[in-house]
C-alpha cells in the first residue's frame, strides 16, 4: 500500500483513503493509538483534549507529505516560474519579507524557516484552504513540524518532532500527547498575488522550488475542489445550512476575540468593520490554488487584509480565508457575516 501512495496523486490518495474511511465507519472501527505507535508515533496519547475518534487518516502515513527544513530563496526579481496572479503567503516581519508560493505549499503544506530573529512554521492546508503561520518557539525550545498524515475536520494534523505532540493546524492548538492544551503562537500574515509581492518587494525573498524537483509544482492536484459543492467524504461533520460549505470566509482572530466575514461580502461592501477598531478590507485580486489543474490559470479571487486602529497607526490582525465549513467545524458560536440567503 505505501508504494502506491508514492505513485498517487495527494488528491487520488485522499480519495481512495475516503473509501477506506467510510468502510471504517460503517463497521464502528475505533481510534486505536497502537495503530498510530505501530505507524511511527511516539506521541503520548493518554493526554488528549478531542476525541481520538474524530482524527481520520488522510492517505500519506506520517510525513508523506514531507514539510521543507531547509528552505532556500530566490529574489523576487528574478523568478520566472511562477506568474503575477499565483498566491504567496506574504510575511513581513523583524524588518524582512518573505514569500511562499502556494504551489509549492499544495504539495508540502510546511515550512520550517525563520525569519529575522524569529523561528516560524509557514503552513498551508490545501483540504481547508488555510493559510496560518506559527512562531515555533514554546517554552524556549524551537519545534520542528512535520506531517501526520491524518486530518481532523478535514483540516491537517500536524506534530513536532521534539514531543510527537499532534497540532492542529487551523487553530494551532496541541490536541493530543506532552502539549495537549496549549497553544502556538499564530503570526499575522497575508496570502497576496505574486506580482503584488514582486512591485513592493522587488529583491524580497521568495522560496524557490526544491531541487532537485520532489513534486509536480505549477499544477494543482486538487483540480475543481474549491467550485464543489461540499468537501470530500474524509470530512464527517455538520454542514451549515444557511452558506454554500465551501465559500470563502475571512477569519479575524483578535486576541480572545474570532470573527467571520464573507469574503463576497467584503468585495461588495468595502471595509467591513468588526469592532470599534478591527477593520477588514479588500487589497486585491489573485488566483485560486484551487481551481484548474494548472495554478496559473486558476478563477480570480480575493485579497485581503485586517487590521486594529489605534489613533493613526495601524497593526496587521491573523486572518486566514478558509471556507465555511470549516469556520462552522471549528467556530460554530461565530456568526458568519454577509450571509445573503438560506
Amino acid at each position: 500500500m505505501r508504494i502506491i501512495f508514492k505513485r498517487l496523486s495527494p488528491f487520488l490518495v485522499r480519495l481512495v483513503s475516503s473509501l477506506c474511511l467510510l468502510f471504517a465507519l460503517s463497521t464502528t472501527v475505533m481510534a486505536d493509538p497502537d495503530q498510530w505507535r505501530r505507524a511511527g508515533f511516539s506521541t503520548d496519547f493518554s493526554q488528549t483534549t478531542v476525541d481520538l475518534g474524530t482524527i481520520f487518516s488522510g492517505g500519506p502515513p506520517k510525513d508523506g507529505i514531507p514539510s521543507i527544513d531547509k528552505p532556500f530563496f530566490e529574489p523576487a526579481s528574478g523568478i520566472d516560474w511562477l506568474q503575477g496572479n499565483e498566491p504567496v503567503i506574504f510575511l513581513e516581519l523583524d524588518d524582512a519579507v518573505k514569500a511562499y508560493p502556494l504551489q509549492i505549499l499544495i504539495w508540502h503544506e510546511i515550512v520550517n524557516d525563520q525569519i529575522g530573529n524569529t523561528p516560524v512554521s509557514v503552513t498551508y492546508c490545501p483540504l481547508c484552504n488555510s493559510s496560518i503561520v506559527f512562531d515555533r518557539r514554546l517554552d524556549g525550545d524551537t519545534l520542528d513540524f512535520g506531517t501526520t498524515g491524518l486530518l481532523r475536520n478535514s483540516d491537517l494534523v500536524m506534530y513536532d518532532r521534539q514531543s510527537e505532540t499532534w497540532w492542529q493546524q487551523f487553530t494551532g492548538e496541541g490536541i493530543v500527547g506532552t502539549h495537549a492544551g496549549r497553544e502556538l503562537k499564530m503570526i499575522p500574515s497575508r496570502v497576496i498575488a505574486f506580482e503584488a509581492f514582486r512591485k513592493e518587494h522587488p529583491n524580497g525573498d521568495v522560496l524557490a522550488r526544491p531541487s532537485p524537483p520532489m513534486r509536480n509544482y505549477g499544477s494543482n492536484p486538487y483540480v475543481g475542489y474549491d467550485s464543489r459543492s461540499a468537501p470530500y467524504a474524509l470530512f464527517q461533520g455538520d454542514l451549515p445550512d444557511n452558506i454554500n460549505p465551501m465559500a470563502r470566509v475571512v477569519v479575524v482572530r483578535d486576541t480572545e476575540d474570532t470573527y467571520a466575514v464573507t469574503l463576497d461580502h467584503i468585495r461588495t461592501s468595502g471595509p467591513v468593520t468588526l469592532s470599534a477598531d478591527v477593520t477588514v478590507r479588500w487589497t486585491g485580486e489573485q488566483a485560486s490554488i484551487l481551481d484548474q489543474r494548472k495554478t496559473e490559470n486558476g478563477r480570480i479571487v480575493g485579497s485581503v487584509e485586517a487590521v486594529r486602529k489605534k489613533g493613526d497607526a495601524e497593526k496587521p490582525l491573523v486572518h486566514d480565508v478558509t471556507f465555511a465549513f470549516v469556520v462552522h467545524a471549528f467556530h460554530p458560536e461565530v456568526a458568519i457575516l454577509g450571509i445573503t440567503s438560506p
